[in-house]
């Protein structure tokens, strides 16, 4: 009788909507402006798990203020708190505070928040070069009237403040629009004629949310340089939350100007020559472009006299073979992650190559412990990467890292060049990843080619480095044979059979072959590799972005060719693909 009594007054006696549950979750008693939250008369009784839609468990969160609950009815937005009453063991109160205005305000408040976006067109100077001279102001224009035109749509104030970059300020419900319809201008500019093969693209970086506004300005200058180290012709939204990728729907534009080799060949030297010894490291199980990048970087710093080691802890079957030579002519200091983290000092340089992200390193505390870092890659750049490194040479338009190296041993004043074995290394790292000189192959890939076959390059001995044994050619055969076929014949999935130490190369190798077969467009390939890891390899012709659907996975990659290491099985993972494969074509 106390208990009712107790629960009548605090019911009788509450200024807003509110009730009291007990042990079994059934409403006891609730206050006169409890309908308020229900329309319905009389909620007594009535299961208040079922009314709100909110777990038993969740009611406790929010007692303990761990958790904040919110519902929405009679298009009022309610917050509950939870209030146990210790007089009547297992019974609590619930309170509906009316929060509509306060929401409304904080929409409104976000809404007219302003965001900042960097617009750069991407190739503003292979279009012009390959424009008459006459018709060069008018593509120009053309280009300033359409990102002007698109800026008005959006109220935005824009400022052009060089040739290729301008400047956006507007409100971030404008920001929103552009997300629904999925940044519509990459497309709007692609489609402007020109002269030349190349479409004009541009890259976007935009900042949101930031607790100031130079705050939203570093966010807008991160999510670009997002945007042109993936290739460009892409959007990029930095928050303070996560960040957000829209577009990549073309290849990097190979840049037909050596002049940033040249720069970033003097660079190195100079870094190079500072240090009291180079530490040479790429990610973790190398492959043969990350390998032969390796030995052409060696011998730049040989040519210097520096001493120079490469760190790497475990050798695959397919590298094997040049590992063993490598080792034969003693010409090579091969070392492992804990010897290297010995020989570091405040002088060493850290060489990183074929890989920016810590986490695929084959030492990441390596990067923590050394203060001069260098880092030189041909993928698309991701959130994940080395903050703040001494030199950034990054270019996603290349075929590989190995074709970064050559341009910068082209570049090198001394005398001595490269030896037949370096030569034959570098040209394996070339044919590997542009699988034989098929995919992602640019004119100055094949300038780097001729230029190696010079040096004494054998293409004979870049096939013995490339040969696998007969055991992995029926697993790859096989998994080419049983791969499933969707998307109306176009698209491929399989799995190779096994935990070979090889599986990464195996997977890469059947998802190339895939595409051969008429009709398939995109190939995915799954195995677990020696250390238990699911690993995918993810091939295209250009018509999907396999670097995205990567990402989805943790991976990364380019537009024609990406890969992840994911830790649930390859049939869960094959079984993802197919989900997110199905979406984006009913999309």
């Amino acid at each position: 009788m106390v208990i009712e009594k107790f629960q009548n007054f605090l019911a009788e006696n509450s200024p807003f909507p509110m009730c009291i549950v007990n042990e079994q979750g059934k409403v006891t008693v609730a206050s006169s402006k409890i309908d308020e939250v229900f329309l319905y008369d009389g909620i007594k009784d009535a299961d208040i798990f079922a009314l709100t839609g909110i777990k038993y468990k969740d009611y406790l969160a929010a007692d303990s203020g761990e958790k904040n609950l919110t519902i929405l009815r009679n298009d009022k937005i309610f917050r509950i708190s939870v209030s146990r009453i210790e007089e009547a063991d297992g019974y609590m109160a619930v309170y509906f505070h009316d929060i509509t205005n306060l929401e409304n305000l904080k929409k409104l408040y976000n809404a007219e928040k302003i965001c900042i976006a960097l617009v750069h067109v991407d190739n503003l100077d292979e279009l012009l070069k390959n424009t008459e001279e006459e018709n060069g102001m008018a593509l120009n224009s053309i280009i300033d009237k359409t990102i002007r035109q698109w800026g008005s749509r959006l109220a935005a104030s824009v400022v052009k403040y060089k040739e290729d970059m301008y400047f956006f300020a507007m409100e971030n419900a404008y920001c929103e629009k552009l997300i629904e319809n999925k940044f519509a201008i990459l497309d709007d500019v692609r489609e402007i004629e020109t002269e030349g093969d190349l479409p004009v693209t541009i890259s976007i970086g935009i900042g949101a949310g930031g607790k100031t506004l130079a705050q939203t300005d570093q966010y807008a200058k991160d999510a670009l340089d997002l945007a042109l180290g993936r290739g460009g012709d892409q959007a990029v939204i930095k928050n303070i939350f996560n960040i957000q990728y829209y577009g990549g729907k073309t290849q990097a534009i190979e840049r037909g100007n050596k002049g940033k080799s040249r720069i970033v060949s003097h660079a190195l030297k100079q870094l190079i020559d500072q240090a009291e010894n180079v530490i040479i490291m790429a990610h973790k199980n190398p492959d043969m472009d990350a390998f032969g990048a390796a030995l052409g970087v060696t011998r730049l710093i040989r040519n210097m006299n520096k001493e120079t080691y490469i760190v790497i802890n475990n050798v695959t079957e397919s590298l094997s073979e040049i590992y063993r030579q490598a080792k034969e002519t003693e010409l090579y200091t091969f070392i492992n992650s804990e010897k290297a983290l010995n020989l570091v000092s405040e002088e060493t340089l850290l060489i990183i190559l074929d890989t920016h992200r810590p986490s695929y390193t084959d030492c990441p505390e390596l990067i923590e412990k050394t203060e001069r870092i260098a880092v030189i890659d041909h993928h698309r750049k991701d959130e994940e990467n080395i903050e703040n490194p001494t030199l950034a040479y990054m270019e996603s338009y290349a075929s590989s890292t190995s074709e970064l190296i050559v341009e910068m041993l082209q570049y090198s004043d001394e005398k001595k060049t490269v030896t037949r074995f370096e030569a034959d290394a570098l040209l394996a790292g070339i044919t590997v990843d542009t699988n034989n000189f098929a995919v992602k192959t640019g004119v100055r890939t094949f300038e780097a080619a001729s230029w190696l076959r010079r040096a004494g390059a054998d293409t004979t001995q870049v096939k013995k480095f490339l040969r696998t044994d007969l055991e992995s050619f029926m697993l790859r055969s096989k998994c080419v044979a049983d791969a499933k076929i969707i998307s109306k014949g176009t698209i491929a999935l399989s799995i190779i059979e096994g935990d070979s130490p090889d599986c990464q190369i195996l997977c890469a190798q059947a998802a190339d072959e895939l595409l051969t077969i008429k009709g398939i467009v995109a190939s995915f390939v799954a195995g677990v590799n020696s250390f238990g890891k699911t690993v995918v390899s993810a091939r295209s012709l250009g018509d999907i972005n396999v670097q995205v659907i990567m990402e989805k996975f943790g991976g990364g990659g380019h537009l024609t060719t990406a890969a992840a290491q994911v830790d649930i099985t390859p049939e869960e993972l094959l079984g993802r693909l197919e989900e997110i494969l199905t979406e984006e074509e009913e999309n």
